[in-house]
């Protein structure tokens, strides 16, 4: 099965969540078609998350959709920046998307 576009995914995602209330936008455009995706989620307690795709190996044969791992955990934002600026030199065509949320349920299928 294939996956979904990025473009759409990421509509998908960023309307989902501001439909709930969440504060939820587009900071960093990439390939409409195949550009991975990052999320990273503002606590609004100073920490930040950082979610990354997952490594295909991690998954199932049953997942056909976006699979994510935690990559950073309530870390200071200047180390999610640094991060997501270093990944952007390697891969220009990579998505960000930017979430203020107090919790940590973010509605995503996160590797164990």
């Amino acid at each position: 099965m294939s996956l979904l576009r990025s473009d759409l995914w990421c509509g998908v995602f960023v309307r989902r969540h501001n439909d709930l209330g969440h504060m939820c936008v587009v900071s960093r455009r990439g390939d409409p078609i195949a550009g991975q995706v990052f999320i990273e989620v503002d606590h609004l307690d100073g920490t930040v998350c950082l979610y990354t795709p997952a490594p295909m190996l991690s998954r199932t044969q049953d997942e056909a959709g976006l699979v994510f791992q935690r990559r950073l955990s309530h870390v200071e934002p200047a180390k999610v920046r640094e991060r997501i600026a270093r990944e952007a030199d390697f891969d220009p065509d990579l998505w960000v998307l930017s979430l203020d949320l107090r919790g940590d349920d973010i509605g995503i299928d996160l590797i164990g």
